[in-house]
């Protein structure tokens, strides 16, 4: 009967995002971080009830979230317009306008983690008095008094638990991303959680199950990350869970039945299971979507999961005991089904030395498709692109755009090796494996050779860069958003406490200076004759402003067509809806434009 036109731009990129969420102790309460509003605030639901009022209209993106076992207040970290330095605040449960609970300075940065089971103490790490290795502090509430319990000193140190008694606590020393060595601190003494620290491994998701016995992720000795435990009275250490090519991620201890919940990456996608340390039984969780980005156990049983695929946008789940997945919240794009959007399909392709690298390929709809492709390098590095939805995906699939999207080694979830690959090696073998993604691409007849866009963000930005400058006959234009273009300024410009990793993760800029050179973007520019634009947050404290200004000025020199588009209110991503909406229709205005005359009008 009606002929309805195809969704507009707004129906995909006005779907909502929800990052973090915490359940009260009695699941009275849901809160969650979510820009239901277009800006990123404090929402809540009071349960049984599911819809959402509003706790907070500070307009800001929320870094973590604790709430009060007795309900009396809520604790949250909120940073300004993107610069990532969440200072901590409390609220009335009922919300309202955050109180500082510590007079915060303009770079400072604090980390909560962890709520006392009474309420009165909580623990974090800070940039406070130490920058580069950050301290570790509990802060009294009832007091407001602060108590440095560990000073870092030759390496960052993330608190990441603390005991139920308080008897002691337990951290990680960050060396690199894949050196981490995880110690436990209970009085004076602190005990390495595994055998030989010295050994590069990584410690993570720690949780106590009594005073004196931990639970924690860890690869020691190991390809793929697995289970461990550690008995502090033995000083025994010992692998509990391994898993077949699958990585352990995220544990979380359900006292009163005895069960240990661990979520795993498996490529592209995650599993749960519960484990049951008294009879050794490991059983599959089902999960209502491909991505679990963050589950919480209450008392009761009760499981409550904030999670994600490629065409479900993020939700609120809760799985009862004997029960099956409720959704609590209903997020989706207005407009279109499930089913008009494209799930990926998963593929590998041979790289330039025979490495397997897997792949998401979004194949547009045949009635849609325009006959032009996407490469998309993901960010990270050592990151992976996943079964994750992005707006921005599928409004171009839905555009006629195919979206390729590899997992160049240094990705995660490949194991330990293939996550080491890409260090000290930033624009070496990862950028032959997206060549030679570009390439399989072609034979499959998938894409052709001039009708392919390179797009990518953080270091997705630097590959596009990289990829302009060195492979300029794959790229037809480019886009990067907030990518590094000299390897040798972002060493020298990230955070105080990322500097310690950057010799192993990038380089030295003495001792590699010809690698770095080689692998910096900015070396190339007399090959980027290509159109490009380029995306930059002004708050930005991972990639600066700087990055960007440097190479569109050097492009501007040589007569290179560079678009620059600066969001002074941003950071390293959008943290307001209209900054995101305002990026994506620039991107996909570029993209039309410059498919020359067959594109058409321009959404």
């Amino acid at each position: 009967m009606f002929s309805f036109p195809k969704p507009a731009a707004e129906q995909f990129f006005r779907t909502f995002d929800i990052t973090l969420f915490a359940v009260s102790k009695d699941e009275k309460q849901l809160v969650f971080a979510g820009n239901l509003g277009g800006k990123f605030n404090l929402w809540a639901m009071d349960l049984p009830r599911t819809y959402p009022y509003p706790l907070t209209s500070v307009d800001q993106d929320v870094g973590y979230v604790l709430i009060d076992p007795k309900r009396r207040f809520i604790i949250a970290g909120f940073d300004r317009d993107g610069d990532e330095n969440f200072h901590i605040y409390a609220l009335p449960p009922e919300g309202g306008n955050p109180l500082p609970l510590l007079e915060p300075k303009a770079r400072e940065k604090f980390f909560a983690v962890h709520l006392l089971e009474d309420g009165e103490r909580i623990y974090y790490h800070t940039s406070r008095g130490n920058p580069t290795y950050l301290n570790i502090c509990r802060y009294d509430l009832a007091k407001r008094k602060c108590e440095t319990l560990l000073v870092g000193q030759d390496a960052p140190v993330h608190l990441l638990a603390a005991s139920p008694k308080e008897t002691g606590f337990a951290w990680v020393k960050l060396l690199s991303n894949t050196h981490q060595c995880g110690f436990v601190k209970k009085g004076e003494e602190a005990v390495s959680l595994t055998p030989n620290p010295e050994e590069a491994h990584i410690v993570s998701s720690i949780v106590y199950t009594s005073e004196n016995h931990l639970y924690f992720v860890t690869d020691y000795g190991e390809e793929y990350a697995y289970v461990a435990g550690f008995d502090l009275e033995k000083r025994e250490f010992a692998p509990v869970v391994t898993f077949e090519r699958e990585e352990a991620r995220h544990l979380k201890w359900h006292a009163p039945s005895r069960t240990l919940y661990i979520s795993t990456v498996k490529g592209v996608s995650d599993r749960l299971y519960a484990f049951r340390p008294d009879d050794r039984t490991l059983v599959p969780v089902s999960l209502p979507v491909d991505i679990v980005d963050q589950l919480h156990v209450a008392e009761s049983g009760t499981l409550y999961l904030l999670g994600r695929g490629a065409t479900v946008p993020p939700n609120l789940f809760r799985k009862r005991p004997g029960g099956g997945w409720e959704a609590l919240t209903d997020n989706r794009v207005m407009g279109v089904s499930r089913e008009a959007m494209v799930e990926p399909e998963v593929v590998t392709y041979p790289s330039f030395d025979g490495l397997k690298i897997e792949a998401l390929l979004f194949r547009a709809k045949p009635e849609r498709a325009n006959g032009y492709a996407i490469f998309w390098p993901h960010g990270g590095p050592q990151w992976a692109e996943r079964k994750r939805f992005r707006a921005l995906f599928q409004f171009l699939l839905a555009r006629g755009y195919t979206i390729f999207a590899p997992n160049f080694r240094g990705s995660t979830g490949y194991g330990k090796r293939f996550r080491k690959m890409v260090e000290r090696d930033w624009g070496g073998g990862p950028r032959l494996d997206c060549v030679a993604g570009m390439e399989w691409l072609f034979r499959q007849g998938i894409a052709e050779r001039d009708k392919l866009f390179v797009v990518g963000g953080s270091y997705g930005g630097y590959m596009t860069l990289l990829l302009a400058g060195r492979h300029p006959e794959y790229v037809r234009a480019a886009v990067d958003l907030f990518g590094p273009s000299d390897l040798f300024t972002f060493i020298e410009s990230v955070p105080d406490f990322w500097k310690p990793s950057m010799k192993q993760l990038v380089g030295d800029p003495v001792e590699n200076r010809e690698k770095l050179t080689e692998d910096s973007p900015i070396t190339y520019l007399k090959n980027m004759k290509k159109p490009m634009l380029i995306i930059q947050g002004a708050n930005d404290p991972r990639v600066v402003r700087a990055e960007s200004d440097q190479i569109v000025a050097a492009l501007k020199k040589r007569g290179v067509g560079v678009e620059y588009l600066v969001l002074e209110d941003e950071g390293h991503g959008f943290t307001k809806k209209e900054n995101e909406i305002r990026v994506y229709r620039r991107i996909l205005e570029f993209l039309e434009r410059h498919r020359g005359s067959e594109s058409g009008k321009a959404v």
